[in-house]
């Protein structure tokens, strides 16, 4: 499913698999990029797809480290990010990025979870199912309240 970029210069709404996305703000390109060069350049990419909800799959490693951290929780009102993803790790190969919004993990809602609580679903499974969103916009909202 393609998504075109809002026209206006507010956040736009979408939902998508019966969740709401907060797709950023549009942005006109930057005068330096010509026309053809637009959908790839990486200053200026329209391609909203990759903020869509996404599914990962994830089996613990014997040495039990998962491979990526997570901040916030229902504390910062922001939900649960992934903060770092370790090079080389299962976590990097499957996709996720810091950024990424945690949604759901094994069936449980984390869009408003405390921190701890996320930690210990996470620690204790052997095998993960997490939807995903990447929402670099939450996250840094989420740095800036942590500052």
């Amino acid at each position: 499913m393609a998504i075109q970029p809002s026209l206006g210069r507010s956040a736009s709404e979408i939902s998508y698999e019966g969740y709401v996305v907060q797709l950023p703000r549009y942005e006109p390109p930057p005068p330096w990029i010509p026309k053809r060069e637009r959908l790839r350049h990486p200053d200026y990419n329209n391609d909203l797809n990759r903020f869509l909800p996404r599914t990962v799959h994830l089996r613990k490693p014997p040495s039990g480290q998962l491979g990526f951290n997570i901040r916030g929780g229902r504390a910062s009102q922001l939900g649960i990010y992934v903060s770092k993803v370790l090079r080389g790790s299962d976590s990097e190969r499957v996709g996720l990025k810091e950024g990424d919004q945690v949604l759901v993990v094994n069936g449980t809602d984390f869009q408003d979870i405390d921190h701890a609580k996320a930690v210990q679903i996470l620690k204790s499974a052997a095998d993960i199912t997490m939807k995903v969103r990447y929402f670099p916009y939450g996250f840094r909202k989420q740095l800036e309240r942590n500052a």
